[in-house]
This record gives structure tokens, C-alpha cells and sequence, in this order.
């Protein structure tokens, strides 16, 4: 192997002090109800307003990237389960330096989420009691899932096993109505044909770009999994297990809860880009379903706080694999019961730092802090696939028998992949709104490769 010894020992010595309590049920509702978040229910609205019913399209094409993506992160992950999944992948296959850059982008992400989706929960719950201030629904909300994580990893996974449940049951109920609303044999509804579909690309290309645009960053939090997977009674097969359900997940949940919504609402109707409704709230409205604002209300705040548990479980995980590898503070891989606790109140403590500045400065700090992650999701699938295409052939030579789960097509599916990320940077430099998103997250990458490759080059003079 090319890289040192500590690259290609440490995430399973790692892995190995963490517990292991996590159930085969627990990681296989966080595999399916993962990818079902606020982005979904709330954020593709504006996707919607901007291409129309080719939303659909859109939803279709970045799926199959998520996809191939999961797929190369399967791969690696059954070979090498490991806390800091994509992370210590890209360490054991370019080097330190981009196990550096991966690893620390995806934590200030998800440190920057956790916030995020506090501030979103707050609003929620603070439209039913107004009389109450909304930081102190974000601190509540903050101390509950610091002290979920703090405690046995058991106990974030039996609460993501029920959120992720009431996720997938009110979606699949969602998509019963919708099917049978479109069929019309839903009482008090007629089946609307394709009225709403003939203005299939109403704002052109450029409209299809924007929702594209929206779409693909709907779809993060997917790699959760491959970090949970860890910590699981048997890695292996749970990491394959989670990837193989994941076309079925995308095209059910995704592109089909799309087509549904688009079939049955006019795609320009205010209501669907309203982001205190959302596209889902607008079609169980417009079918005339008693208390569906209101249900779908509990359902979004279950997918936020959903998120803000799973965001705060990867961000200590990352990076506790990342001090366990020598490349962070020591003190963050400090090991409680089987949990990096200090790493954990630390991502937390971060997460509530960015409700702050979103409170004192939410029109410059804050912004700037949200265009310096917009796309590093695109980062970290540009180094999940790249790191895939060096292993892959590694591992064949050398231990072919830890192949459980094997990219299609290898290699020519992944050149593909990494042809699609590309197109998408092309489009992000295109559209004005997403342009500076896309110079902030790359020039934190580059800033933090940087870091990474001279800790590398010291660690190297030792």
C-alpha cells in the first residue's frame, strides 16, 4: 500500500473502540427513512415553481447520480467499514491530505445543518405557541439530541428507528392518496388526467437547471448510513443491505411523490413554493383532506428533528475518526461507554453557535457561513468517486474476497458519475444564485486540502 501504516490501521482500531450497538432494524429504518427529510417535504417547492412538471426529470437524473454514488460509497464502505466512512476511504486511497479535506467539509456541513434544522423546528413550534421565544425551542431542542448522543449510540438509533418510521408511513399514505386521488376513486376528487402536465417545460431549460440545481442537494444525508453502518452488530452486511435498497428508496420516495404532487396541483400554484406549506401540504389541501396542513406540520418537524440527531451523530463521528487517524484535536477522540461524548457536545455546541450568528448577524456572517457549504456535498461525492476508482482495482488485487457489494459497471459507470458532478459545477457557475455558493465551498476545500497536505508533509518528517 502506498499511504503509512496508521492510514491503512487506525479506522478499524478506531472503529473497534466504539460500541456496537447498533441493530440490524435500527440501520435499516436509517437506510430508509434517511433519505426522506424537510428538504424533501419543504424545500423541492421551489424546485417545482422553477421547472414545472419536469421537475420530475430532474429528480429522475440526480437520483441515478445519487445512486452510482452510493453505490461507489457501498463498495468501499463494506470493505472497510469505518466510522469516517467517505473520509477514511479517501485517506486509504489518495492520501492523508484529502481524507483531511473530505472529512473536516462534511463536518463544518453538518455542524452548520444541525443549526439549520433547529432554527426551522423552532419556527414550527413557536407558530403553535407563539407566546414562547423561539431559542429557547433551538436550545431544547439541542440539549435533548446532545444528550440522545451522549448516551449509549442504542438510543440514537432507536430514535431514529421511530422517526424514521412515522417518515416513511406518512409518506407512503401520502402517495396511496395521491395514486388514488390521479386514478380518481379517492371520494370527493376527480382524477385529474394531464391537465396539470402540459406545460411540461414551462420556464425552458433554465428552469430544468434550477430544479436540477435544487434536487441534487435534496438529496444529502443519504451517507449517514455508511457512518452508522460502523456500529452495527455486522457492518458488512448492513452497509450492502442499505445500498441495494437504495434505488427503490429514491424512486419511490423521491420521483414518485414528485410526479404525484405535479399531476395533481398546478406546478404554478403559490401555494406549493410557500415554504410555511410546501408542495406536500398544498396537494393534501387541494384534495380537500380534513387536517392535512396541520398533520403534515408534525410529519416536518419529525423530519427536522430527525435530522438535527442523525447530523449531530455523524458530526462526531467524523470527527473522531479523523483525531483517531492524527488529524484533529486529540481531545475530540476521548472515548465515554463507547461514545466520543466530547466530540459529540462539541458539534452540538457548534450547531447552536450558528443559531447565534443567524440571530446577531443574518445578513452577512450567517449568509456567508450557508453559501461556504452549498456545495460541498458535490465535494465529498467528487472524492467518494475518485477514491472508488483507486481502491476498487486495490482491492481486487489484493483482497478480493472483501468485494460484498460491487459498483456497476466498474469503471465506466463511475467516469459517468464524475462526468455528471462536473456538468452540475458547469451549471452551479451558470446560475447566478448558486455561482457563490460555488467559489465559498470550493475555496474551503482548497483551503483545507491545503491544511490537510501540510500536516501530511510534517507528519512526514517525524
Amino acid at each position: 500500500m502506498p499511504n503509512s501504516t496508521t492510514t491503512e490501521t487506525t479506522p478499524q482500531r478506531a472503529d473497534g473502540s466504539l460500541s456496537h450497538g447498533l441493530k440490524q432494524r435500527h440501520l435499516s429504518m436509517i437506510a430508509l427513512g434517511g433519505v426522506i427529510g424537510a428538504g424533501l417535504f419543504v424545500g423541492s417547492g421551489s424546485g417545482i415553481a422553477a421547472a414545472g412538471p419536469s421537475i420530475v426529470i430532474a429528480y429522475a437524473l440526480s437520483g441515478v447520480l445519487v445512486m452510482l454514488v452510493m453505490r461507489m460509497l457501498g463498495e468501499m464502505s463494506a470493505a472497510y467499514p469505518s466510522s469516517g466512512s467517505f473520509s477514511a476511504h479517501a485517506e486509504r486511497a489518495i492520501g492523508p491530505w484529502a481524507g483531511f479535506a473530505a472529512g473536516w467539509s462534511f463536518w463544518v456541513l453538518l455542524c452548520t445543518a444541525v443549526g439549520i434544522e433547529g432554527m426551522g423546528a423552532a419556527k414550527i413550534v413557536h407558530g403553535w405557541l407563539p407566546g414562547t421565544p423561539q431559542w429557547m425551542w433551538v436550545l431544547l431542542f439541542m440539549v435533548v439530541f446532545c444528550g440522545t448522543n451522549l448516551a449509549a449510540v442504542k438510543n440514537f438509533g432507536e430514535f431514529e428507528f421511530w422517526f424514521a418510521a412515522l417518515k416513511v408511513g406518512a409518506i407512503s399514505l401520502f402517495l396511496i392518496l395521491g395514486v388514488l386521488a390521479i386514478a380518481g376513486v379517492l371520494p370527493g376528487t376527480d382524477a385529474p388526467g394531464t391537465s396539470n402536465l402540459s406545460d411540461f417545460l414551462p420556464n425552458g431549460g433554465d428552469g430544468l437547471v434550477i430544479g436540477l440545481l435544487a434536487s441534487v442537494f435534496a438529496y444529502g444525508g443519504l451517507e449517514t448510513v455508511t457512518i452508522a453502518a460502523a456500529e452495527s452488530q455486522d457492518p458488512v452486511r448492513g452497509v450492502a443491505r442499505a445500498v441495494r435498497t437504495a434505488m427503490f428508496r429514491v424512486a419511490v420516495f423521491y420521483v414518485g411523490s414528485m410526479a404525484v404532487v405535479v399531476t395533481l396541483v398546478p406546478w404554478d400554484s403559490k401555494d406549493i413554493a410557500n415554504q410555511d406549506k410546501g408542495p406536500y401540504v398544498a396537494t393534501l389541501e387541494h384534495l380537500g383532506i380534513p387536517g392535512a396542513g396541520q398533520l403534515m406540520q408534525v410529519i416536518i418537524l419529525v423530519a427536522l428533528l430527525s435530522a438535527m440527531n442523525a447530523n449531530i451523530y455523524g458530526a462526531s463521528r467524523i470527527a473522531f475518526s479523523l483525531v483517531e487517524r492524527g488529524q484533529g484535536p486529540k481531545v475530540l477522540a476521548r472515548l465515554s461507554g463507547g461514545v466520543p461524548r466530547i466530540a459529540v457536545v462539541t458539534s452540538s455546541v457548534l450547531g447552536f453557535v450558528c443559531v447565534l450568528l443567524n440571530y446577531w448577524r443574518p445578513d452577512d456572517i450567517f449568509k456567508w457561513l450557508l453559501n461556504m457549504i452549498g456545495a460541498v456535498i458535490l465535494v465529498v461525492w467528487i472524492f467518494i468517486a475518485v477514491s472508488q476508482l483507486l481502491l476498487r482495482r486495490r482491492i481486487e488485487r489484493e483482497a478480493p474476497e472483501r468485494l460484498v457489494v460491487r459498483m456497476w459497471a466498474f469503471p465506466w459507470l463511475t467516469w459517468v458519475a464524475l462526468a455528471g458532478m462536473a456538468a452540475i459545477f458547469v451549471l452551479m457557475w451558470r446560475e447566478p444564485d448558486t455561482r457563490t455558493q460555488l467559489y465559498s465551498s470550493g475555496g474551503m476545500a482548497l483551503f483545507l486540502a491545503a491544511v490537510g497536505y501540510g500536516w501530511q508533509r510534517l507528519r512526514a518528517k517525524d
